[in-house]
């Protein structure tokens, strides 16, 4: 079923006092002004929280942060999240690179396909963080879907159906396709239990073993601040579910992906120099594109540690 933004819509923004909100699509977005995100104040952070749970994902324009600003601002919703991908920066660990340089051409980047980061792990990212420092004059955009609103438009029946599912979160797609990538760029094959590889120009450190077993997580979650519930599942890591056969859950795999991800659940933006994004990984996906060759885009992503989904 395709829909239009009527009856359960509504990123309408609230009034803050200590921030601007203005929302960027009916189905979810909104972009903060009025505030520095380098000399932030507690009230003005109760507001962007607030906000943030509102409309799932926030920006911020003309943002000068470094990285101890960028940890900061992170470390006010919680401990650093578990990165499955980068060490991180020298003497910034939790702070991951994502840069693709101008010269770079390649079929898969870091970040491309409709996901939630890293839902293989048990203690998923609660929310992600990404500062856009130099960014392509045209095209690598990104967009997100908002799961709450998804599963809001299914029916009673489908939602019945669905509340005692268990969805199997793996690596095993992504981790093949990068090796298969490489392959054809002629990289050597990883030696048996190597943890380095690359994707898009970037150096990675994988656990690939814990990656691919991955974790079964529930199919309908529910936020654990707002106790809204939302659909948790997407094309690159969901498999299939807990105690059913390939042949029974592809289908209902395949409706619940295109379902969460149809244009109305969505909201699109454009990039430009110094933009911060928050989004949280409970309530949307998001998916990256590959689309800006000859082009630099430099990229600095945080992440809040999560709970385990229930």
């Amino acid at each position: 079923m395709r829909l239009q933004p009527t009856g359960k819509f509504d990123n309408n923004a609230k009034t803050y006092d200590h921030i601007a909100v203005t929302p960027l699509a009916a189905a979810m977005g909104a972009a903060i002004s009025g505030v520095d995100l380098s000399a932030l104040t507690d009230a003005q952070f109760d507001d962007i929280a607030d906000a943030l749970y509102r409309h799932k994902m926030i920006y911020f324009r003309d943002q000068r942060m470094s990285h101890g600003d960028q940890e900061a601002f992170t470390l006010r919703f919680g401990d650093f999240g578990t990165d499955a991908y980068t060490k991180g920066l020298p003497g910034h660990p939790n702070i991951q690179p994502v840069t693709k340089e101008a010269e770079t051409r390649v079929k898969m980047i870091f970040g491309e396909g409709w996901h939630t980061d890293s839902p293989f792990l048990a203690r998923p990212p609660a929310i992600s963080m990404l500062y856009g420092v130099d960014v392509p004059p045209f095209g690598g955009d990104t967009i997100w879907a908002n799961t709450e609103l998804a599963y809001d438009y299914l029916s009673d029946t489908m939602k019945t159906l669905l509340a005692p599912l268990r969805v199997h979160m793996s690596a095993v797609g992504v981790i093949g396709m990068i090796d298969r990538t490489n392959a054809e760029k002629g990289e050597p094959a990883p030696e048996p239990g190597s943890k380095q590889t690359k994707i898009g120009g970037m150096e990675l450190e994988i656990e690939r073993q814990s990656m691919i077993e991955g974790s079964y997580h529930p199919l309908v979650r529910t936020h654990p601040v707002t106790g809204r519930k939302s659909l948790y599942v997407e094309e690159t890591y969901s498999q299939g579910f807990e105690g059913m056969t390939e042949e029974e859950s592809q289908p209902l795999l395949e409706f619940l992906q295109r379902h969460v991800t149809q244009a109305s659940f969505t909201c699109r933006l454009r990039w430009t120099p110094n933009t911060f994004v928050v989004w949280d990984n409970r309530s949307c996906l998001h998916h990256a594109f590959n689309d800006y060759d000859g082009h630099r885009r430099e990229m600095y992503r945080t992440t809040v540690e999560g709970e385990v989904p229930v």
